[in-house]
């Protein structure tokens, strides 16, 4: 005696398939979740999404202070960026989000979220970790201690002359308080 007949098992395997179906259907790739870059360059969220249908992208930022939305499109479809990124996000159709002149504040969580016209979605996270360029801290240090080598050796060289100067004056000034060979030399006897 069977409590289910052929069409309900039938009915719930097909239910199982069609719900894994849509559990597995978002796929989110991406070569690398941790980028760093450094202040004023550009960077790239490469991902490359697969779905049924049309998908709706999200990029969302997230830092231990802020959260805020960056956009969302559809590929080939309309594009939504929020007015604190209007200038500086780039958007592709496989997902992928260009964020340019990258500042201090960029650094923290961004993450993707792709729903289907189903209603099921997938998320995708990603660090990124903007950095201060040394490089410009230490051509600044480095003209700095040129400037200040040159500074000294002017300074010793000025205090070399000086010091040959003076010499050359007190060496004058001798012989001009020295008396003058005159007649007052001693006559012999």
């Amino acid at each position: 005696m069977w409590l289910w007949d052929t069409q309900e098992v039938a009915l719930f395997f097909s239910i199982t398939l069609y719900v894994c179906h849509l559990a597995g259907a978002i796929s989110i790739r991406s070569p690398q979740q941790s980028l760093t870059r450094p202040v004023q360059q550009d960077v790239l969220f490469s991902v490359d999404i697969s779905c049924v249908g049309i998908p709706t992208i999200q990029w969302t930022f997230m830092s231990g202070r802020v959260s805020r939305e960056i956009g969302a499109w559809q590929p080939g479809g309309f594009t939504n960026v929020s007015e604190d990124y209007m200038d500086r996000i780039l958007t592709y159709t496989n997902g992928s989000m260009g964020l340019s002149d990258l500042r201090i504040q960029d650094t923290g969580f961004y993450v993707i979220t792709v729903t289907e016209l189903s209603g099921s979605s997938k998320d995708a996270g990603f660090v990124l970790n903007v950095e201060e360029v040394l490089y410009e801290d230490l051509q600044y240090l480095a003209v700095f201690a040129v400037v200040l080598a040159s500074l000294a050796g002017f300074l010793m060289v000025s205090m070399w002359l000086m010091d040959k100067a003076y010499s050359q004056i007190n060496a004058w000034r001798q012989r001009r308080q020295m008396p003058e060979n005159d007649v007052t030399e001693l006559q012999p006897l």
